[in-house]
Order: structure tokens, then C-alpha cells, then sequence
């Protein structure tokens, strides 16, 4: 088994990957540049006094953190201060910037493939949310760590979306399997039975957008992982939603409602790139901590990477 991002390069390529990584934080940091200026502004006056516990609550609700992961952060916080004995609000920050390193970092675990021929790994998601494109990244992840890989268009709802499915094929260089007004079931049935029979190290399924107060849609969403079950019992062994950052608290919303659902095991949250609404990782981290894979800062293939607690807390804070 192994974790598909760990990419393997040369000792000698290290370098490189340092500074593609470096590279990443900057877009990252730049992307989170809204939801941080309105938490740091909170740590430019002179002392740490009630004010600036009560700026920095209202802060962190605006940024979408959520009532119940806003106050165990303020708790935190306020303990960290006092067993430190920190007098300057400059170094609060710091703190803060740990307080939510620690929080977020149960939703650090890489998604790892190798266990099951072929992964299956069912995609869902509302629709602009970037759930197609997340796939496409993905596929290029898998396919750069060398994984072969074999797409499903099962979002057969959508217009255009079996046609956007196949430019991330073609693009990648990876086959796929779909149907012109096919029922997605039998899509999935068809590519997990393909993927097992053509050796596929990973099977990515694509299904329909939709919204989880659409009923009959989410129990389409459950029909397709029935059949799954069908041409694979021991799959799906991935079921991933993908976020909106920009959302805030719907998304949080939509968490709860797809992993009631199916069963979520990870998470991929897009468009953070400009959000003011950044904190809302928080807000998951307190109250449904699933996983976060990865996250997004734009459209290109290379702009999903996996996600490191520290790094987006120091990302969001600095």
C-alpha cells in the first residue's frame, strides 16, 4: 500500500519538490490573504485584555469558524497565554496560530491506495463546487505517483458534464468509462467490473451534483453505491465530498448531510483561493472531523495539494 502523493523522485529531485512546495504555501497563503487579514488585525493593539478576545471572536465567527469551534479556540487561546505568561498580542497570534494547528490536525491523513485492486473511490458533491475538476486534479495526482487509473462518468444529470469528464481523460492520458443518457448505476457497475478486469490501480468515480435537500437525487447517491457494492463488496473504499470554501457554514451543512448519507471518509475543499470564509475548516474540525485529502487554490492540475494542518494554520495567520 502506499500514499499516492508521496511521488517517487530521485534523491536528487528533492530540491525541486521543496520549492514546488514552497511555491504552493505562497498561492495558498495569498488565496487565505481575506479570512487572515480580519483575524490578524485583531493582534495590532498594545494588550491582551477582554477587547481583544471579544475582536477576536467576532473575527473568527465572520471567517465562518462557527460558534462551538470559535470558543474551544478562545479557550485554548486563553490558556496557552496564561501558561506562557505572554504579554505582547503580537506573540497571541503565534499561539493562535498553534491553538489551530491542533485543532485541525485530526483532518491530516493521507489518502492512501494499494490495499484494494482497483481503489474505488466515489466523488460527490453539489454542483459548482468543482467536483468534476477536483476529479481531474486527482486523476493527475494519482497518475503522476504511478497509478493507473480508469474514470467513471456517472453524473449523467448534469448537461456537458460526461463531455467535461472526457477532457480530464483525454488530458490525463487515462481511459474512461461512460454512456450518452445512461443510468449512473450501471456506469459505476460497468467501470468498477472494467477496472478490475484491465488491472486498474484506482477506479474514480464521478456522480451527479446535487443538492442534499434534492431527496430523490441523495438516493440516487445511495443506489450508485449499492451497485458499486455489486460489481465490488469490499468497495467503495473511498467516498469523498467536495467543498466550496467560499460557502462557509453551508458547506459544514453539506458535510453533515452527505456523510449521514453515505459515509464520508475525506474531504476536498476548493476554491479557497480569495474566501473570506477560510475558517469554516475549523468549524469541521470540531463539529464532523472527517479527513481533508486536499485542498484547492485554482484551476490548474497542479493547484490540489494535500492538506497539512500546520502549514494552513500559518498560511491563514501570517
Amino acid at each position: 500500500m502506499f500514499s499516492f502523493f508521496k511521488k517517487k523522485v530521485p534523491a536528487e529531485s528533492s530540491a525541486p519538490a521543496a520549492a514546488e512546495r514552497q511555491g504552493w504555501l505562497s498561492k495558498l497563503k495569498s488565496g487565505l490573504r481575506k479570512t487572515g487579514a480580519s483575524i490578524s488585525t485583531v493582534f495590532t493593539g498594545t494588550q491582551i485584555d477582554d477587547a481583544l478576545y471579544e475582536q477576536l471572536e467576532e473575527a473568527l465567527l465572520m471567517a465562518d469558524a462557527g460558534v462551538a469551534a470559535t470558543q474551544f479556540l478562545l479557550d485554548d487561546l486563553k490558556r496557552r497565554v496564561k501558561e506562557s505568561k505572554t504579554t505582547e498580542p503580537a506573540a497571541v497570534k503565534g499561539l493562535l496560530v498553534d491553538a489551530l494547528a491542533d485543532l485541525l490536525a485530526p483532518l491530516e491523513k493521507p489518502l492512501a491506495i494499494g490495499a484494494h485492486h482497483p481503489t474505488v473511490i466515489m466523488v460527490a458533491g453539489v454542483n459548482g463546487a468543482g467536483k468534476t475538476t477536483s476529479i481531474g486534479k486527482l486523476t493527475h495526482h494519482l497518475s503522476n505517483s504511478g497509478a493507473t487509473v480508469l474514470l467513471a462518468a456517472a453524473d449523467t444529470f448534469r448537461a456537458a458534464a460526461r463531455e467535461q469528464l472526457m477532457v480530464w481523460a483525454e488530458r490525463n492520458t487515462v481511459e474512461i468509462v461512460h454512456q450518452a443518457g445512461g443510468d449512473p448505476a450501471s456506469v459505476c457497475f460497468d467501470a468498477v467490473s472494467a477496472g478490475k478486469a484491465r488491472g486498474k490501480d484506482v477506479v474514480l468515480v464521478d456522480t451527479a451534483g446535487r443538492l442534499p435537500t434534492q431527496l430523490h437525487l441523495m438516493e440516487e447517491l445511495r443506489k450508485i453505491k449499492r451497485v458499486v457494492q455489486k460489481a465490488d463488496e469490499t468497495s467503495p473504499h473511498e467516498v469523498l465530498l467536495v467543498i466550496d470554501g467560499n460557502t462557509g457554514q453551508n458547506a459544514l451543512a453539506q458535510v453533515r448531510a452527505f456523510d449521514e448519507a453515505l459515509g464520508l471518509t475525506g474531504l476536498i475543499v476548493t476554491k479557497l483561493d480569495g474566501t473570506a470564509k477560510g475558517g469554516v475548516l475549523a468549524a469541521i474540525a470540531r463539529e464532523r472531523p472527517i479527513p481533508v485529502y486536499f485542498i484547492g487554490v485554482g484551476e490548474q492540475l497542479d493547484e490540489l495539494e494535500t492538506f497539512k494542518a500546520r502549514e494552513f494554520a500559518q498560511a491563514l495567520l501570517d
